[in-house]
């Protein structure tokens, strides 16, 4: 119930969403029930039949304030009002309350339906619009703060906005962590951007981008970085459970790769091109924390472990391997390794011993 004696069989209330999945987002309640959170994905039907929905009528009117008596047969031509119809309602209201012009997020609709044989009583009606104002001010206040959750999600992944939520802002805060190390980057990807356009380019990033942070993501990774071409991600780990970390960042590792030949089978048969990826694993301590300047920071990880994964990437093209791991980290994940030499790496004092899995050359 919105208010004593107001007659309400379902309520909803719909926002728009600034997250770069879904459209929208909507709170559903249907009397004896429990309120469900939908969200309505880019390019989903909910998207595709929003112009067929009594929001987008009064939106494309400049309206704020719609009813339909469905039980005279109005709005029926709305499949949702249709729906509702017959399953036995009769008054249908739609109010829309616009949110401040300086956020993205234009405001809300708030629909109510009846089912009670006379519908919506004009006092009932006033006291739904006295209402509004204030319900909108609510809705607004959680909306702010969930697109800026969300937001910052997407941009810093969810364990870094985690952090930075709560009250890890100032630079030079955060700490040092031991974790383990994935590096990805697209091979020869440079001279792609000779042959193909801008927009073909990007779309092959995302592309690669989107398998590497699926299979990083479940293995409960977090991608920190995206560099041109290159993804930096991390497994954090306990000082007593090193191995599990190692065995996360290896399975996202193999999987990746096993993906990535799927991915460009299907885009060589369209006469697109082939593009491989090269992966370093490394275990080390990193710094993980604010770093930059005063007014303009990077939620990060530095130190001599993410360095030296950087430099060991570059072993990939030399020894024409898809996969090297350090010896820390090879030793660690407890998987048999074969290797493959000591190596100098440019800025780094001590020389790599490097290693690819047992069986990758079979």
């Amino acid at each position: 119930m919105i208010a004593d004696g107001i007659p309400i069989w379902r309520a909803s209330i719909t926002m728009p969403s600034l997250h770069p999945m879904y459209r929208g987002i909507s709170a559903n309640f249907v009397r004896g029930g429990a309120t469900v959170l939908e969200n309505a994905a880019h390019g989903s039907v909910e998207e595709r039949n929003f112009e067929k929905t009594p929001i987008f009528y009064l939106l494309s009117r400049g309206e704020r304030i719609g009813r339909w008596i469905l039980a005279k047969g109005e709005g029926l031509d709305y499949p949702q009002l249709a729906e509702f119809a017959l399953a036995g309602g009769t008054d249908h209201l739609v109010s829309l309350c616009e949110f401040p012009k300086e956020v993205a997020l234009r405001g809300l609709g708030f629909s109510l339906t009846s089912d009670a044989p006379g519908g919506f009583s004009d006092d009932q009606l006033a006291i739904v619009k006295a209402l509004v104002p204030a319900l909108g001010l609510a809705a607004y206040r959680v909306a702010v703060s969930k697109t800026a959750t969300e937001i910052l999600a997407v941009y810093t992944g969810a364990r870094t906005s985690a952090r930075i939520l709560a009250g890890e802002t100032q630079r030079g805060t955060g700490g040092s962590i031991n974790a383990a190390i994935l590096l990805a980057d697209l091979r020869n990807f440079t001279a792609l951007t000779e042959v193909y356009q801008p927009g073909e380019i990007v779309e092959f990033l995302n592309e690669h981008f989107e398998l590497i942070d699926r299979h990083v993501e479940e293995n409960s990774g977090e991608i920190l970085k995206f560099m041109g071409d290159s993804v930096l991600a991390i497994f954090p780990t306990d000082a007593e459970e090193p191995q599990k970390a190692c065995m996360a960042a290896l399975a996202s590792a193999k999987n990746l790769l096993k993906a990535n030949e799927v991915l460009n089978r299907e885009r060589t048969q369209n006469g697109g091109p082939d593009i491989g990826v090269d992966v370093v694993l490394h275990l080390g301590e990193v710094f993980y924390g604010n770093v930059g300047a005063r007014g303009r920071l990077d939620f990060t990880v530095i130190g001599r472990a993410v360095n030296e994964a950087s430099r060991l990437e570059k072993l990939c093209g030399t020894l024409e391997q898809p996969l090297l791991m350090s010896e820390s980290f090879a030793t660690t994940c407890a998987v048999p390794c074969q290797y493959l030499g000591s190596f100098e790496l440019r800025g780094v004092s001590k020389r790599a011993e490097v290693f690819r899995l047992a069986d990758a050359a079979e």
